[in-house]
């Protein structure tokens, strides 16, 4: 049985954002925003199907369309408990990678030689 995500995680931890978002060609003001807010993921698991939506005051989005809207080819995969996509688009090396540890989720977000680190608390 796959780890458990289901739940809302709010963001504790926001590591190198900017640099990501730099890499997928974000402009600046939309950078300084973003890298001030506080995200909520809302994870719906059934079994290997997952409904992803991000949430702050400044913009939503999920999963299926990300923070700079150009569409990308993802595959995502499990590895152990770990949930690991792969993106092929316009940037290369995209992708992130997010498990559990205790009541927090780690996301890792790579593009190109750029990783943001984040980390949530669920949500009781």
């Amino acid at each position: 049985m796959p780890a458990d995500f289901n739940g809302q995680w709010v963001m504790v931890t926001n590591e190198n954002f900017e640099d990501i978002m730099k890499a997928i060609d974000i402009d600046f003001a939309t950078r300084k925003i973003a890298c001030h807010l506080t995200q909520t993921k809302v994870i719906v698991q059934n079994g290997d199907k997952f409904e992803t939506k991000t949430l702050s005051t400044f913009r939503n989005y999920e999963v299926t369309k990300g923070l700079d809207n150009r569409t990308v080819q993802t595959l995502v995969t499990w590895d152990g408990d770990k949930l690991v996509a792969v993106q092929k688009g316009e940037k290369a090396n995209r992708g992130w990678m997010q498990w559990i540890e205790g009541d927090l989720l780690h996301l890792e977000i790579h593009v190109e030689d750029k990783v943001c680190k984040q980390v949530f608390k669920k949500k009781p």
